[in-house]
Formats: structure tokens, sequence, C-alpha cells
């Protein structure tokens, strides 16, 4: 079976924004303890920290993306960002590489990790 594999920075936002739901149903999760200020109070305040994580990640991603390496991808034509050795077209999802040792080879995400088994 074929492995999913998508732009890194895709997956980053995707999970930043998974913060953002979690945090609002963490939050909504506190109504039902109305009766008890102490408990509606805690479940709020992490749902709260939760879109406070969220507001991280995005900063973070945002940070990390302007370092990124733009390449027009081969197989659409549009500019995309490439973070690592290896990474995939946001647009197509046409695996990329910047480095030539690595052109022609099976895709792997492991290509990114600093020590290979």
């Amino acid at each position: 079976m074929a492995k999913k594999y998508s732009n890194k920075i895709n997956k980053i936002r995707t999970f930043a924004l998974s913060l953002i739901f979690i945090g609002i149903i963490i939050m909504y999760v506190g109504i039902f303890f109305r009766e008890s200020p102490i408990i509606m109070t805690t479940f709020i305040l992490l749902g709260f920290l939760g879109i406070i994580a969220s507001t991280v990640v995005y900063f973070w991603i945002g940070m990390l993306s302007t370092k990124a390496v733009q390449v027009t991808c081969p197989g659409c034509g549009k500019v995309t960002k490439v973070l690592g050795r290896v990474d995939m077209c946001m647009y197509c999802n046409e695996p990329l590489t910047l480095d030539p040792s690595l052109e022609g080879k099976e895709f792997d995400e492991n290509y990114n990790k600093k020590k290979q088994n």
C-alpha cells in the first residue's frame, strides 16, 4: 500500500488548525459544568491554551516558511516551497529534492532525518 505524503508546511498548518478546533471543543465541554465554576474555568482555560498554542505554531511555521527555498515544480509549473532535503509540491504532490544525490531515487521522508539507518 502506498504511503500518502504531503507538503511539510501544509502538515504543520493543518496541525495548527486542528489545535484551534480542539481548543474550542474543550471550551465547549466546560459549558456542561456550569454548576461548578472551578471545573468550568479549568476547561475554558485549557481550551484557551490550545488556541494560544495554535497561534504559536502558526507564527513558527510562518517564520520557517520565510526560510524555505522556493522552486518551480516540474509537474505543475507553480512556485512552491521546499523544506529539508526532500518535500512534496504544495499543489500537485510531486516529489521534490534539492539534493542532486537523491534525484531519481524513490521518495522517502526519512531522507530529511539527520541519521540514516
